[in-house]
């Protein structure tokens, strides 16, 4: 099966295509949120790169988050206007789940693996997975500070990486067993082979009421 994955919970904007949890080609940039001028330019390229057209696509793969507010609207909205237009399935994939699958694959150690999403000030979003890609603890958004970092003693070594891991680090590292892993990005690429068992397993969303997995609600700030 052919599959278009879209990642824009973040600040990065990548898009890949997958045949066979295999990546084909991929796109993407980190420099700011660029989703809207970049999304279809990148999918056109990675479905020309692979040798493929929109009809040879059989789904839609997207980072369903948590993460940017901004950013998960913009990818689901294409998302979704992709498998309306090209009538295939939607499939999401939770944005954590999909950077620990990608870490435990190549460091392949007897360890748990934490990754963390930026929250704003001393929040982030974070969730506890084994190698296996089981939960350990389930997603939420997490104040940090001396206390509720304890949560991660876990009695087993945890990998902590992304992007929110920077501002956790100082209050992490007395943790016994605590591993850092830097410059941890999601990725288009995360999303394939998670999304090709779904597409087996016929794991796929309605695609008419489907929403981002946002976590927080989103405030805006009155002016004037």
């Amino acid at each position: 099966m052919n599959i278009l994955c879209i990642e824009t919970a973040t600040t990065a904007c990548s898009v890949c295509v997958a045949s066979e949890e295999k990546v084909l080609a991929i796109r993407e940039t980190n420099n700011g949120y660029t989703h809207a001028e970049n999304l279809h330019v990148f999918a056109g390229e990675v479905l020309k790169e692979a040798g493929l057209s929109f009809k040879d696509l059989n789904a839609i793969a997207v980072s369903k988050g948590p993460g940017s507010y901004t950013g998960l609207r913009i990818g689901v909205s294409a998302a979704k206007g992709f498998c309306y237009s090209l009538n295939i399935p939607l499939i999401s994939v939770d944005t954590l789940e999909a950077m620990a699958f990608e870490v435990a694959q190549q460091q392949k150690k007897e360890a748990l693996y934490c990754p963390m999403l930026d929250a704003r000030r001393m929040e982030v979003y974070c969730a506890v997975y084994d190698k296996d890609g089981k939960s350990a603890m389930a997603v939420q958004a997490l104040i940090l500070d001396e206390s509720s970092v304890r949560v991660f003693d876990l009695g087993k070594p945890v990998c902590f990486f992304g992007e929110g891991m920077p501002k956790a680090k100082e209050l992490l590292k007395h943790l016994p067993g605590a591993v850092f892993i830097e410059n941890v990005v999601p990725s288009a690429k995360n999303l394939a082979v998670l999304a090709c068992k779904k597409y087996t397993q016929k794991a796929f969303e309605n695609t008419a009421l489907f929403e981002p997995f946002y976590l927080k609600e989103f405030f805006t700030k009155k002016t004037g």
